[in-house]
């Protein structure tokens, strides 16, 4: 499979940027889990250290895949949506205290055609936004639309801005820089969360609400039978 979707000069940028960061921050995790023995605020402190890096890490890791969906590396295949989903809420944890996160499955197909690896970037992305922005719960769920399966993320933050909105829509816009009204977004993880999802022949995009933002893919069903 090849991918036209053009990689633009302030992505290769980043890119380069990018490849340059991970080796500090891998030592930067690294650095933190082998501190010894301390109080519980520091225990929180190197925690949170942990976490910080692991997430820029896998920015950079989504950075490198974006490179890599001209050459069509990313194979298409049945994917079960409930094992992505469950996988990463698992993953980021962290970003939620108890109860924030609820987690909802309404979907009868549950094997879609996509790429396990690039589906669960999205998810987090998306995940990872609601957490920076939400002033409450974040809802994610997973649910039959139109002859596809929608997993949808629906946070209860500050509106987004339109031209985000668009720039979601069309896989394309600038892909850094905060995100207006919204400041613990990230533009990036939105970018990155479009191409992959157009790579994937998926539908993204986002719902504003007047108490914060839903965004979603919807994703085309396998062929292969589910027999869970």
């Amino acid at each position: 499979m090849c991918y036209n979707g053009g990689m633009d000069s302030e992505v290769s940028d980043i890119l380069a940027a990018a490849r340059e960061l991970k080796m500090p921050l891998a030592t930067l995790r690294q650095l933190a889990l082998m501190l010894g023995e301390m109080s519980t605020d520091n225990e929180r402190i190197r925690a949170e250290m942990v976490g910080v890096s692991e997430r820029a890490i896998q920015q950079v890791n989504d950075l490198m895949r974006l490179s890599k969906l001209e050459d069509g590396l990313f194979e298409m295949e049945p994917v079960g949506v409930r094992a992505v989903c469950g996988e990463v809420t698992r993953e980021i944890a962290e970003l939620f205290n108890k109860g924030e996160l609820m987690v909802e499955y309404r979907n009868r197909t549950s094997v879609v055609t996509a790429n396990y690896e690039l589906l669960a970037s999205v998810v987090r992305g998306f995940l990872a936004n609601a957490a920076a922005s939400a002033s409450d719960k974040v809802r994610l769920t997973v649910r039959d639309a139109g002859g596809k399966v929608e997993i949808a993320v629906r946070d209860r933050g500050p509106a987004l801005p339109m031209e985000v909105w668009r720039e979601i829509r069309k896989g394309r816009g600038a892909a850094q820089g905060p995100v207006a009204m919204r400041p613990g977004a990230s533009r990036l993880a939105l970018y990155t969360a479009s191409r992959f999802s157009r790579y994937m022949h998926a539908e993204v995009g986002a719902v504003r609400h007047r108490d914060g933002t839903s965004f979603y893919v919807r994703l085309p069903r396998s062929e292969q039978r589910s027999f869970f």
